[in-house]
């Protein structure tokens, strides 16, 4: 595919030009990144209406940069806790950002040259002290837009932050570009200077304590099967699973839960029956933005918060109540100074004389709306039976580095090309399970996604259901 890149400079002004620290939020994306190698950078494509014009997107894009300050954000490092490379923010007033355009040869693929352009922004880093942390570009064939691409830093916006952007472009006067209402929510410079004060600083302590509390209550444990190394280290098992969609709505409506705690008991007690470790462990994302001020804010606020969840002698639907406490309070305290974190972890593995072994993840990108309604369609066990057999797993992507030991993304529909689908329109679980291959063999990440689903469907309308018997 010929692609012919150009580009048209974009002025931004906007206000609360200041420098400072990085939120916590902010910091624990920073740190992961230089532990993991990733970029974690956050991209999309869109398809444009017919008759777009550059004008609107140019407008679009200094709209949203004039707004918020997480966009005209770049980073200065100086000397610190973090050695020479110690990193504070500095939002400007003024600037420009390049709007890319790619022109396309008329027998292209619009969507394809697209996605070419949204994963190459993807892996690409940020060149943090000089580029402004927003990359726009769109598709162009034949003088006519076809596709919008942009790419994020994760170190300046999260998912709720790109939702947040969104809702924000309801302001935007198409016609004359002005905005309508002021925006909304805490800059990420007052977010940090109330998080160095001593109110934030007891606010960290708070949490600190509670994930020592957590970690408390775990035992000692080590893999029961031995791993067979691959190179590339890590690999993505994907899995399309209708039977566990289908069966969380069961489980929710009987329990009046949320999905989001029906699989969070599902991990729970597949890693008590094929990893033989319980209670349960594993970090969730917390967005952070049921707190005052957060939840228009166009920045980074998420962190991960810890759930503990024991299974063994329960029934399926008590280990979800203990899930969804434990989604709780790890939201509750998912808000804390990552340094004081990290700090606790390495005090507690020396303590016990050996790793933690706690790089274990759920992301649920599928957001909390699983409580059954008028909407939600609730299935019966014919309709459950019948969709196993539409169960798929394969092993997919590989990668060198990743930010965790067993890390689950969870999806409502599929994020990559060539996922499978359900022609009947059925709900499904669509997982992205990495996991590193130096630690758990891929026989028995494979074995630990079927029981996720076994025990989902076990339960589905049986309120009897074992989680695991000790």
């Amino acid at each position: 595919m010929a692609i012919t890149l150009s580009e048209i400079r974009v002025g931004f002004h906007g206000e609360g030009a200041d420098t400072g620290e990085l939120t916590w939020g902010q910091l624990d994306i920073w740190l992961t990144m230089q532990r993991t190698g990733q970029t974690i950078n956050l991209s999309l494509t869109v398809p444009l209406p017919g008759g777009t014009s550059l004008a609107e997107i140019t407008g679009m894009l200094r709209f949203v940069v004039s707004r918020h300050p997480a966009l005209r954000t770049r980073l200065r490092f100086s000397a610190g806790p973090f050695g020479d490379r110690h990193p504070r923010q500095a939002v400007a007033a003024s600037g420009e950002v390049p709007l890319h355009i790619a022109d396309i040869g008329d027998g292209d693929d619009p969507a394809a040259a697209a996605e070419e352009l949204r994963l190459r922004w993807e892996l690409a880093w940020f060149d943090f002290e000089n580029e402004f942390p927003v990359r726009m570009g769109v598709i162009r064939r034949q003088g006519a837009l076809t596709h919008l691409v942009v790419c994020y830093s994760h170190v300046m916006v999260d998912g709720g932050g790109l939702n947040a952007l969104d809702e924000d472009l309801r302001h935007l006067d198409r016609a004359t570009g002005e905005a309508m209402a002021p925006p909304g929510g805490l800059s990420p410079l007052e977010l940090a200077r109330w998080q160095g004060s001593p109110a934030g600083q007891r606010r960290s302590e708070r949490a600190t304590r509670y994930w020592a509390a957590q970690l408390a209550r775990l035992p000692a444990w080590r893999p029961g099967e031995s791993a067979r190394p691959q190179q590339p280290r890590f690999w993505e098992l994907a899995v399309f699973s209708p039977a566990m969609g289908l069966g969380m709505r069961a489980v929710a409506a009987r329990t009046g839960a949320d999905t989001a705690h029906v699989l969070l008991a599902a991990y729970a007690a597949a890693v008590t029956r094929v990893f033989g470790r319980d209670p349960s462990v594993v970090q969730i994302i917390v967005s952070n933005r049921f707190r005052r001020g957060f939840a228009g804010m166009v920045s980074q606020v998420c962190q991960p918060g810890i759930c503990v969840v024991d299974a063994a002698d329960a029934t399926f639907d008590t280990v979800v109540v203990r899930a969804r406490k434990a989604v709780t309070n790890a939201s509750f305290y998912g808000y804390y100074h990552p340094v004081e974190r990290a700090r606790l972890l390495d005090e507690t593995a020396a303590r016990q004389g050996q790793p933690l072994d706690i790089a274990w993840f759920i992301n649920d990108r599928r957001g909390m709306a699983g409580r059954p309604d008028d909407d939600c369609h609730v299935p019966t066990e014919t309709e459950l039976t019948q969709v196993l057999a539409h169960t798929k797993l394969y092993w997919n992507r590989k990668l060198p580095k990743f930010g965790g030991t067993l890390y689950i993304q969870a999806d409502s529909g599929p994020m990559l090309d060539g996922r499978p689908t359900l022609a009947a329109g059925l709900p499904a679980v669509y997982l992205e399970v990495w996991t590193d291959t130096h630690h758990f063999a891929l026989a028995q990440v494979e074995a630990f996604v079927r029981e996720m689903e076994a025990v989902v469907v076990e339960a589905a309308f049986d309120a009897r259901a074992v989680a695991f018997h000790g």
